[in-house]
């Protein structure tokens, strides 16, 4: 919805976004045979899609190539003009080009034509026009065709550079569902991010084990049970039976709730008052997995067991927090 008193800047935003949003939902009737010729070109390549495109062709090309690379289809982007003058040395028998051009006709794009004919690389295009040079000499064509482009002028890339982008994506996603690409692959190639992080740390990665577990045995006194709270603070201990199976667990929540049910701490037994079965979870579980049950069950930690229910480590939020996975 405009209205007339809205400024210039905002008709112009909306303008815009409502031309590139037609020039995307435009594509969608377009889809062909090439697509699903290109997605088999790409899937049988032994080496690297090699992106390339001029001006900003070639940035849009260098973000197709990014997500292809980190969405499991290997890929690196090549300036056109850099690989007439030595770095086609890039491109090696067994890859594949993917090149960009709105026009069809951009002379550093074409130029590479007969070199890549000659080595018997595949070419796949990406264009404007289905009867333009690259259109016509590659061995799939995808259409990125616009109406116009959302700069006034119908000059500057405006719709035709979202358009490609789009295509692109809609490429990778296609590539990576035909690999069965999984989350564990993607986060791989992202061991820097917060999402690298939240995807392949496991409980096992942060959990304190060792001397650092703290745990007594059923039976213990109360202030035993206190005593292995602060010293190893993390705000709870595993009560653990003769056999070291996990039986409940003793938290600094517990220790709340005793106060106000006793007068007299020294008579209790940990087992008089502990949390039964408490809850635990499995050293191979993903470390986000324990963020949700613990703010599911609005604790600060868990206990982790063995599949024979013997505890084998424990973990706290701040754990969680000091790693990212928060």
């Amino acid at each position: 919805m405009t209205s007339d008193s809205e400024s210039p800047f905002l008709q112009s935003a909306r303008r815009t976004l409502q031309l590139e949003q037609e020039a995307v939902g435009a594509l969608i009737s377009r889809l062909d045979g090439d697509f699903d010729r290109a997605c088999q070109l790409i899937l049988k390549c032994t080496g690297r899609v090699i992106v390339t495109g001029m001006g900003k062709s070639g940035h849009i090309g260098g973000k197709i190539a990014a997500t292809l690379a980190s969405t499991g289809t290997p890929a690196f982007f090549v300036h056109p003009g850099e690989a007439s003058h030595g770095d086609l040395g890039m491109i090696t028998p067994g890859d594949i080009v993917l090149a960009l051009s709105n026009s069809g006709e951009t002379s550093e794009v074409t130029a590479l034509l007969p070199l890549l004919k000659r080595m018997g690389i595949p070419l796949i295009s990406m264009t404007g026009r289905n009867g333009s040079t690259l259109a016509t000499h590659a061995d799939a064509h995808l259409d990125a065709s616009v109406v116009r482009e959302a700069c006034p002028l119908d000059l500057a890339p405006t719709s035709s550079t979202t358009a490609s982008l789009a295509l692109g994506d809609a490429l990778a996603v296609a590539l990576l569902e035909a690999r069965g690409f999984t989350a564990e692959q993607f986060a791989l190639s992202h061991p820097g991010g917060s999402l690298g992080r939240r995807l392949l740390l496991r409980v096992s990665d942060l959990m304190h084990q060792g001397d650092r577990l703290p745990q007594v045995a059923l039976g213990s006194p109360l202030r035993d049970a206190l005593l292995e709270i602060t010293h190893k603070g993390l705000g709870f201990t595993c009560v653990v039976d003769g056999q070291g199976r996990l039986e409940g667990v003793y938290t600094d929540g517990d220790l709340r709730r005793t106060l106000d049910q006793y007068s007299d701490l020294h008579a209790l037994s940990v087992d008089d008052v502990m949390t039964r079965p408490g809850k635990r979870i499995a050293p191979d579980i993903l470390a986000a997995e324990a963020v949700r049950i613990m703010e599911d069950n609005r604790i600060t930690a868990l206990a982790v067991v063995d599949d024979t229910g013997h505890p084998v480590g424990a973990l706290h939020m701040h754990d969680l927090l000091s790693s990212g996975v928060v």
